[in-house]
């Protein structure tokens, strides 16, 4: 059994367990409630929690009202440090956090192998945190579930919609996009251009570049499905850095969805 350990466990996020618990729970329960019915996915930041944990405790708070049934999530974010083509899914068995070990949907990952854009590479997982900070609070909010982690590379956002499609389910599946926006403009020029994005999201326009988010392949291939079936992209958050804990001069883009 190989497990994928934690690579930013007390640097983004506390390490030890109490702490990252405690930190979580604060992150939900500052979230507002907001009684739009249970979520399909949720775009969600990906910065260390001093900086982006308030926007991220709102994306997963719009899990909870369906928390109940869901028992595999789809989170699917970009490659910061490893190329790679296509979409990557690791060899691994579990994804570990302080708070514990998530097992890998073995299936569900046997079930889009046969598609072109998707291979299987430990290498783009291991050092990334995109998809590991958003463990703890799927691990908090859920009784219990399985992971299929992708990691974007060079893609198509078509080639992402297709996997997204193979993967939908129904309310057993849950899919969370990791993003953040903008990096390193002054804070209004990142307010401007965050507004703009927000904008593109929540018309479902799959028209998002590098500079407007990291994760812009991830976010497109959802909003190309999101608009297949019908979903309307509901703003929960949106700040930056400038917000949270850094200064104003180089901020970071945050923002926080949920898809009904």
């Amino acid at each position: 059994m190989t497990i994928r350990p934690p690579a930013v466990a007390g640097s983004f996020y506390p390490d030890r367990p109490d702490r990252l618990s405690a930190s979580v729970e604060g992150f939900l329960a500052e979230a507002e409630t907001r009684p739009a019915g249970r979520a399909k996915a949720v775009i969600a930041p990906h910065a260390g929690y001093l900086y982006s944990g308030p926007i991220a405790g709102r994306a997963f708070a719009a899990l909870r009202p369906g928390a109940a049934g869901i028992r595999r999530v789809v989170v699917i974010g970009p490659a910061h440090f490893v190329p790679v083509r296509g979409l990557a899914v690791p060899a691994a068995s579990a994804f570990r956090t302080p708070l514990g070990d998530v097992a890998l949907d073995r299936a569900a990952i046997e079930a889009i192998l046969d598609l072109p854009q998707v291979r299987r590479a430990d290498a783009p997982h291991q050092g990334e945190h995109a998809l590991e900070v958003e463990l703890p609070f799927l691990q908090t909010i859920l009784c219990s579930f399985s992971l299929v982690p992708l990691l974007v590379g060079q893609a198509h956002p078509a080639e992402v919609a297709e996997v997204l499609a193979r993967l939908w389910g129904g309310e057993e599946t849950a899919i969370v996009v990791s993003s953040d926006l903008s990096h390193y403009h002054d804070y209004a020029s990142a307010t401007r251009r965050d507004a703009a994005t927000a904008a593109a999201i929540e018309a479902l326009e799959p028209t998002l570049g590098p500079e407007d988010a990291c994760g812009h392949l991830a976010i497109a291939g959802l909003l190309i499905e999101a608009e297949c079936r019908r979903l309307d992209a509901l703003r929960l958050d949106l700040r930056n850095s400038g917000d949270t804990a850094g200064l104003k001069d180089r901020v970071v883009g945050y923002g926080a969805w949920a898809f009904h």
